[in-house]
């Protein structure tokens, strides 16, 4: 029943409510009851004095009883709710106004009397009630004093029983019973009014509560159904942190399945990469065993050359891929140096040129004389070229050219690889930067393991760039990077 904020925060404000009106209710009541006893010790202050002037109490330190029992019978007549003692100068009770026997103390403190008597402002000051053994009440009194000596005090108690039975019967008045029930309802509307803006204010939060459960009970699959509002407090802020999460939680997962489907894809590319060399090595060293004597010299080397072929194929394979695994760890970062950029494509189009000539590709270079210095590691870019100058021989036929062109662009300087090869088709464009991604042979690929052009992406993303591609079916592809350029001019 309490598992909701909004459960909990009504049963809160309820108990507040509750607090709030009884300790209202009791201090109304105390007020009030306080008010009574300053507003009649107000008007009844000089009460006493006006009897010790009036009437003759005590003479030599003897009580007049008989003009002590007129005033009694006196005041009994007149305001019977006033009780009157006679006390002597320490206090004790000499005689009094009420029935017998209703006497609890026989002394009364005089500490509230010398209060009253010193001419306090703060009122009500009360005093002890004789007719109880703990209750205080408000009092008027004033001394007796004869020749100016004191003999005793005359002390009137301003509310007797008479007067606790009537503040009983306001306690159960029309008045009193309807401005509790006033008081009662304006609690319970404001009550209902907090529910009612309690509910308002954890709408939002209640629907953010489901959305999220809806979520997770979705395994994180199902698009996140709920909308922030356009305010900035703390709840919408949760909300559009929350979606932001979700969308970056759904988009995480599709890219963990598109990456455990590759890393299957890619333990079948790697396992046939591996086993083709693999196979073909151990066929033909099994050969040279089996037919040693009975093979010619030319036989002979023709199995090892093969077979060494096939060895350095594996060897190529395995170290592209520690290579690739570094470069994607960053374990290998750029030695940036200042190198002349023409040089190097002029160095590495001489290295494939007897290859290429062989395959009857004609490979060119298109760059200006005064082509600004590249700022990047020279033996990373050499790998670049060289990968790329490779995957366009791979896919050039006899009678094509691979075109290698600079152009400078402000700070930077666009290097550029363009074959007239057979293309790549618009399906295969977004992926022939995944390791082990290999095209369909029959749209032209060569079945190669796919890490070359891996290999070059990951190093021109060292460099702070990146590895295009511009390409279409039977029109040939132009690959570009850009590097920046030198400036002679720093230290």
């Amino acid at each position: 029943m309490l598992r909701t904020l909004y459960a909990r925060l009504a049963l809160v404000l309820c108990v507040l409510f509750c607090l709030i009106g009884g300790v209202f209710l009791v201090a109304a009541l105390y007020a009030a009851h306080m008010y009574q006893q300053e507003v009649v010790q107000r008007l009844n202050r000089d009460l006493a004095g006006y009897i010790v002037k009036e009437h003759v109490l005590m003479r030599e330190s003897e009580v007049n009883q008989a003009g002590l029992e007129a005033l009694f019978h006196t005041l009994m007549i007149i305001n019977p709710s006033v009780e009157l003692y006679l006390l002597d100068p320490e206090g004790r009770v000499l005689a009094y106004s009420a029935a017998p026997g209703k006497l609890q103390r026989e002394q009364v403190s005089l500490a509230p009397v010398a209060r009253l008597l010193g001419g306090t402002t703060r009122l009500p000051v009360l005093g002890d009630d004789p007719r109880s053994a703990d209750r205080r009440k408000a009092f008027s009194v004033a001394p007796i004093e004869t020749e100016g000596h004191r003999q005793g005090y005359i002390y009137a108690i301003l509310g007797g029983e008479q007067v606790d039975d009537i503040a009983g019967l306001l306690r159960n008045s029309y008045i009193i019973r309807w401005s509790a029930a006033a008081v009662a309802a304006a609690l319970v509307f404001a009550l209902a009014a907090g529910l009612l803006v309690f509910a308002l204010l954890t709408r939002r939060l209640r629907s953010l509560s489901q959305a999220m459960e809806a979520f997770k009970r979705s395994d994180f699959s199902r698009e996140l159904a709920y909308e922030p509002g356009r305010s900035s407090d703390e709840i919408d802020r949760l909300g559009h942190t929350f979606s932001g999460m979700a969308e970056r939680i759904g988009s995480q997962l599709a890219r963990l399945r598109d990456t455990d489907a590759l890393r299957r894809e890619l333990v079948a590319n790697v396992s046939h990469d591996l086993r083709t060399p693999l196979s073909s090595l151990k066929g033909y060293l099994e050969t040279l065993l089996l037919k040693d004597a009975s093979l010619s010299e030319a036989e002979r080397c023709r199995y090892l050359e093969t077979a060494s072929r096939h060895a350095e194929r594996l060897s190529r394979l395995v170290e592209e891929l520690f290579e690739l695994a570094k470069l994607d760890a960053r374990e290998i970062q750029p030695h940036v140096e200042p190198f002349s950029l023409g040089e190097l494509i002029q160095d590495v189009m001489q290295k494939f040129r007897l290859r290429a000539r062989e395959q009857g590709i004609q490979i060119e270079a298109d760059m200006a004389p005064d082509a600004p210095f590249a700022a990047a590691d020279i033996g990373m870019i050499e790998r670049v070229l060289d990968n790329l100058i490779e995957n366009a021989l791979q896919h050039t036929p006899a009678g094509g050219t691979i075109r290698l062109a600079l152009e400078t662009r402000g700070d930077h300087v666009r290097v550029r690889v363009a074959d007239t090869g057979r293309g790549i088709p618009a399906e295969d464009l977004p992926h022939i930067f995944e390791r082990f991604y290999r095209k369909d042979p029959e749209s032209g690929g060569h079945g190669g393991a796919g890490l070359g052009l891996a290999i070059a992406q990951r190093i021109v993303e060292l460099h702070g760039g990146r590895l295009s591609v511009d390409s279409a079916r039977n029109r040939g592809s132009v690959f570009g990077f850009d590097l920046p350029t030198h400036d002679f001019s720093r230290p």
